[in-house]
């Protein structure tokens, strides 16, 4: 995860805005994905588009996870990922997954404006909405990169 902190009141950083008051942070709001995010989420959505057109099932999923990961700090991109699992869940006639999805639906876009997301979380029904995951290596890396 990035965290911009300065010694100002307001800061505005690449992620979003900022609130400070005596040094502490009251509100951070996320509303735009960087770039090389946004890139990486793009990427992880073109795999999966690969996977499903090739009835790779296990494969898309996982992509659609990985977006997840990636995207679950912006409210657009959080919601997207949650969109497109609706839709999987829909064409593999998973009733749990599709009630799932429209819980997050509901509540993950804000959530991610007010920056309150289980950092990690794969965004699946088959795991709690709340519970922090590890993040795999390859996009701890990316979050790390700038």
């Amino acid at each position: 995860m990035i965290n911009v902190v300065d010694n100002n009141c307001t800061s505005i950083a690449r992620i979003g805005i900022i609130f400070l008051q005596s040094n502490e942070i009251i509100m951070k709001l996320n509303y735009k994905i960087p770039k090389y995010l946004k890139d990486a989420y793009n990427k992880e959505l073109g795999l999966y588009e690969v996977a499903l057109a090739n009835s790779d099932f296990t494969n898309a999923w996982y992509h659609l996870e990985r977006s997840h990961i990636i995207g679950q700090s912006y409210p657009i991109e959080h919601t997207y990922s949650h969109w497109l699992m609706l839709k999987f869940g829909l064409m593999q006639k998973n009733t749990k997954e599709v009630f799932g999805q429209i819980i997050r639906l509901i509540v993950g876009g804000w959530k991610s404006f007010i920056n309150h997301i289980p950092i990690g979380n794969t965004g699946g029904a088959n795991v709690p909405p709340l519970k922090r995951m590890p993040i795999p290596n390859d996009i701890k890396n990316l979050f790390n990169s700038k």
